[in-house]
């Protein structure tokens, strides 16, 4: 009989907790950032000179022989420590690596010296956001990379059916609470993952799947959201016991009512434990429009690397108030601004971007 990661032990841990390695997609879709596209190479430089400047290795899927050349050229150009950089060549489609990468979960195992930590990789489903058609080569990428790097893959199902789900779905504390919104996972007509599946059957997948015990159901995400309502654009867990949420100050802006009703759910609701979550009001930046067209920009959207924490920055006066926030918040590292005033124009950020695979 199959087993779920649940009954074999397994946890999701959270992101805070020691990676190996980060991974990221070098970008490769031109449509992802029409008129953008040339600068975005150098944003990404950024980002793994920010992540391997502490050590931690950075492994990059690049499309082929070229692809990588050109990563090599830019990342050598912003002085990367390249004993920390892998590549690996593996046809993508758009390379939203948060999304399209399975879910490191991990156990406590009796070993010949003791106590040993395992790790699996859930493979989840990845459609294209239940949007676009161009997904066939990132859905198959942790089954092609599992070949080089031995990862056990187990399928995320529900009795006898794939489970769809993105990374920046969810957002879990690493003992058993995870965070996710309506609007993504429980939309009966708009970009819908799971089409007939109940709230009830929806959750039984995520407890079977990554092992958690209490799901927070979050409203909408924030206006622009390309994904429908990803809660990485909304509210993070930055310690086992306390979230920020993005919280808007103008009443007639499209996200105050949304954040509003968000922030009154969370005060009603508890941990894995039983005890109250500590709510952080992180700021949100003016609007962000490009070609008329309101972008997703939010402090929120941050990676923790094992060394530092990357969040984006929009040119923008609360930028430095959200550094200020996160920067008390994550005592035990540094948090590094990356301009992300382009990088939104492909609709995600530094979250979307990076998958950590735990240690």
């Amino acid at each position: 009989m199959h087993q779920t990661p649940a009954q074999q032990g397994f946890i999701m841990p959270a992101e805070w907790e020691r990676h190996k390695a980060t991974w990221l997609g070098w970008p490769l879709n031109s449509e992802d950032w029409p008129g953008k596209f040339v600068p975005i190479r150098w944003v990404y430089g950024e980002i793994v000179r920010a992540i391997t400047r502490g050590g931690e290795l950075v492994r990059i899927v690049v499309d082929n022989d070229r692809h990588e050349e050109q990563a090599r050229l830019v990342l050598g150009k912003v002085g990367v420590a390249m004993e920390n950089v892998e590549f690996f060549q593996y046809r993508m489609n758009r390379g939203w690596m948060r999304d399209c990468m399975p879910a490191f979960v991990k156990r406590t195992v009796a070993s010949a010296s003791g106590l040993a930590t395992e790790h699996a990789a859930v493979k989840f489903t990845f459609n294209g956001w239940a949007k676009y058609d161009n997904w066939q080569f990132d859905n198959a990428l942790a089954s092609r990379i599992s070949t080089r790097t031995g990862w056990r893959i187990i399928e995320a199902m529900l009795e006898k059916r794939h489970v769809v789900l993105e990374g920046g779905a969810i957002d879990v504390n690493g003992l058993g609470t995870l965070l996710t919104t309506e609007e993504c996972l429980l939309d009966p007509a708009v970009q819908v993952r799971n089409p007939g599946m109940s709230r009830t059957e929806t959750e039984q997948a995520l407890k079977d799947n990554l092992g958690v015990t209490n799901i927070l159901w979050l409203g909408k995400g924030i206006a622009g959201d390309d994904t429908h309502g990803h809660v990485d654009d909304l509210c993070r867990f930055v310690n086992p016991t306390t979230v920020v949420l993005v919280q808007e100050d103008n009443p007639y802006d499209a996200n105050y009512r949304l954040l509003e009703e968000n922030r009154e759910r969370l005060e009603g609701m508890h941990l894995e434990n039983g005890s109250r979550i500590d709510v952080v009001p992180l700021p949100m930046p003016a609007p962000l429009l490009f070609d008329g067209m309101r972008l997703p920009a939010s402090y929120a959207n941050f990676y923790i690397s094992n060394h530092a924490v990357l969040m984006p920055t929009f040119n923008d006066p609360n930028d430095r108030k959200a550094l200020g926030i996160l920067s008390e918040l994550f005592p035990d590292r540094p948090v590094i601004g990356i301009h992300a005033v382009d990088l939104v124009w492909g609709l995600g950020t530094l979250h979307c971007l990076t998958h950590e695979e735990p240690a």
